[in-house]
């Protein structure tokens, strides 16, 4: 009887190889993660051989020229924005988003602009056709011939490809549809994954290729794949919001060479993506006036404040159990709210059922937005409008009180050129802020000094 061919077990999460199936894994510690891929022969895992003969010899902290390569805008500034002024050459990026979310259109129109700037572009699909890719082109726009596009899924055809024509940057479309003919697993498989990230990480540091990598992502919201994937890029930017709606938002989750705090807004149209250049007005588009329950609060993303409405509605429960429901901010955060407010200023909500939406689609962890929440809730449940020209921001302690935010200059300011006229803010960042533009600042010190502002 022939011997079966040796096989090994691979983390999905981390990983981690085990010569036999465990069920958790003693890396990560997530269970049920093992999967058995064919044993691969052993290859090189080093960036390029070039690199590896000036790594064998240690070299002196101080001896180490460094010299910050110039970035390659794309002539997108929301997208600029979050990588930190531009893609660095040689460097390893991965796009990834639900299907439909708009990656593949992103990725194109930075290729219409940079082929338009007089750069060499090549654009790798291993899920589309030329005919596909021409038709999502006519309705970009114009493209130049610097443009180059091969519809291939065979890594080694791949990376003969960009050795050959040596491009400023490379697009891969997708990561999961890439194979070796050595490795027996199935495209996407864990070995599959790793070895054809690696085999892209040593083009784009040996030849000094940017790469860009587009990902699927699982029903959890990450990158399907071993995460190992993403340990080894440079860059990892996600693609956010609802499909059917307009809006997206590109948050970059790792960045070796900036800032993870950027996001980046963009509206989708027939003709691609659009930057939404003033997104404080976009999200606030639609508010209604005169509504109890609506508040609009402040939020920092990274240097850039976005204004956003925060919506709840409390109403009497049916049931012996309210019910509490939060889109776009912490479940847990919003019943530790609601309970200070029942401890320190008597409202008695534990029959009713709370619901807190904020408008526009954004995810929000920043516990500035505590206050606009707290002033939300108080009135729905008072029925007691807020006026529509007022701001609130600020942290909110389990004793009531109010603490301060960062960067609340940049908050006020913000408002001040969307036109509101009030900002209820901690007592702490009043007193070092001064009135802008007819902006009336209200500093409040706990919960109970700005529910009676209502």
């Amino acid at each position: 009887m022939a011997k079966g061919k040796a096989t090994v077990f691979f983390c999905q999460s981390c990983g981690y190889e085990s010569s036999k199936w465990l069920g958790q894994c003693p890396g990560c510690k997530e269970w049920n993660t093992m999967v058995e891929e064919p044993a691969a022969g052993k290859k090189g895992g080093g960036i390029s051989g070039m690199s590896a003969k000036r790594a064998a010899a240690p070299v002196s902290l101080k001896e180490v020229d460094l010299q910050e390569g110039e970035r390659m805008t794309t002539r997108i500034a929301e997208l600029d924005r979050v990588l930190g002024g531009g893609i660095v050459p040689g460097s390893l990026t991965l796009v990834g988003g639900d299907p439909g979310i708009g990656k593949s259109t992103l990725l194109l129109q930075v290729c219409r602009h940079m082929a338009a700037d007089g750069r060499r572009l090549l654009y790798i699909s291993g899920e589309e056709s030329l005919q596909q890719i021409k038709l999502r082109a006519n309705r970009i726009g114009e493209f130049s011939d610097n443009l180059l596009l091969l519809c291939e899924t065979n890594l080694e055809t791949v990376e003969q490809t960009i050795r050959k024509e040596m491009p400023a940057v490379a697009v891969i479309d997708s990561i999961q549809t890439m194979y070796r003919e050595e490795i027996s697993s199935a495209p996407g498989s864990v070995s599959q994954v790793r070895e054809s990230t690696n085999v892209l990480m040593q083009l784009a540091k040996g030849l000094g290729v940017s790469v860009l990598i587009v990902g699927h992502v699982t029903k959890e919201g990450t990158v399907a794949g071993p995460r190992v994937l993403e340990h080894m890029v440079d860059t990892v930017l996600y693609f956010e919001g609802d499909r059917h709606a307009s809006y997206r938002i590109l948050r970059g989750v790792k960045n070796r060479f900036g800032s993870t705090n950027e996001i980046g807004v963009f509206e989708m149209k027939e003709e691609g993506l659009l930057e939404v250049k003033n997104a404080s007005e976009f999200m606030l588009n639609g508010k209604p006036e005169g509504a109890s329950g609506s508040v609009v609060s402040c939020s920092m993303e990274g240097t850039r404040p976005i204004l956003l409405e925060i919506q709840a509605l409390v109403c009497r429960s049916n049931f012996g159990i309210p019910r509490r429901q939060a889109t776009g901010m912490d479940f847990n955060r919003l019943n530790l709210l609601m309970a200070v407010l029942e401890k320190r200023l008597n409202l008695q909500m534990s029959d009713c059922d709370a619901y807190v939406n904020l408008a526009g689609g954004m995810r929000i962890v920043e516990p500035a937005i505590d206050l606009g929440v707290a002033m939300s809730v108080a009135s729905s449940f008072k029925n007691r409008a807020i006026d529509d020209r007022t701001i609130a921001f600020g942290e909110i302690g389990l004793s009531g009180e109010v603490r301060g935010v960062s960067q609340a200059s940049q908050r006020v300011a913000e408002a001040a050129k969307l036109g509101f006229t009030t900002c209820i803010l901690p007592m702490v960042n009043a007193e070092q802020i001064r009135e802008k533009g007819g902006l009336t600042i209200i500093g409040v010190s706990s919960v109970r000094d700005a529910i009676d502002l209502i």
